[in-house]
């Protein structure tokens, strides 16, 4: 890996943490510039403002949970267990830290503060996480382990309210046990199989 490369994923990696702590207005290039280790202008090199940083951090997070997303699609084929292993994937979040906070529903939460570039981006990464799971809630009433009473499209949007608005209620409680509590009675009422 190149030297610009891995600068570059240093000050997204460095974008997104200060992200989850404080939000887009939380942190400039010259807080960036002193966990990395470079000058402000080096930042500009690379990202020539901080709304092209960030749209880029938030297009780099839709294509790997694209890329993450088909990838448990291939080694779990079961509509369910997708659906608990999404759960799973943020409540290890909320329990240890060791997978960063979804940062597009950090940022969808500022939405009318942000800039539109960046918004643009953000609302992309909902649409595709709410057509991905409009596809898992399809095949699983198709097959038969998932059960609702309206439509595929209205399932997968209360399912994201539910993993977000869990993710945030944890975290604001500060007990990782919550996002469980929330989470559990949701995948039972979907699935034909749990009771």
């Amino acid at each position: 890996m190149s030297n610009l490369v891995m600068t570059s994923d240093q000050i997204l990696a460095s974008a997104r943490s200060f992200i989850v702590s404080g939000g887009y207005n939380g942190f400039s290039y010259a807080d960036i510039a002193g966990v990395v280790g470079i000058r402000k202008a080096s930042i500009h090199h690379h990202f020539p403002s901080k709304v092209d940083l960030v749209r880029t951090l938030v297009a780099r997070h839709r294509e790997q949970a694209e890329a993450g997303m088909a990838e448990l699609e291939r080694k779990v084929p079961d509509p369910l267990a997708v659906l608990q292993a999404y759960a799973g994937h943020w409540a290890k979040c909320i329990e240890d830290a060791t997978v960063p906070f979804c940062v597009c529903a950090l940022l969808a939460s500022e939405l009318p503060a942000l800039p539109p570039e960046v918004a643009v981006e953000v609302r992309a990464y909902f649409r595709f996480l709410s057509s991905w799971l409009t596809e898992v809630m399809r095949r699983g009433a198709e097959q038969g382990g998932l059960q609702f009473a309206g439509s595929a499209e209205v399932e997968a949007e209360i399912f994201i309210a539910t993993v977000h608005g869990a993710m945030l209620s944890a975290r604001a409680c500060g007990n990782p046990a919550l996002f469980e509590a929330i989470l559990t009675p949701t995948l039972r009422r979907l699935s034909t199989t749990i009771h």
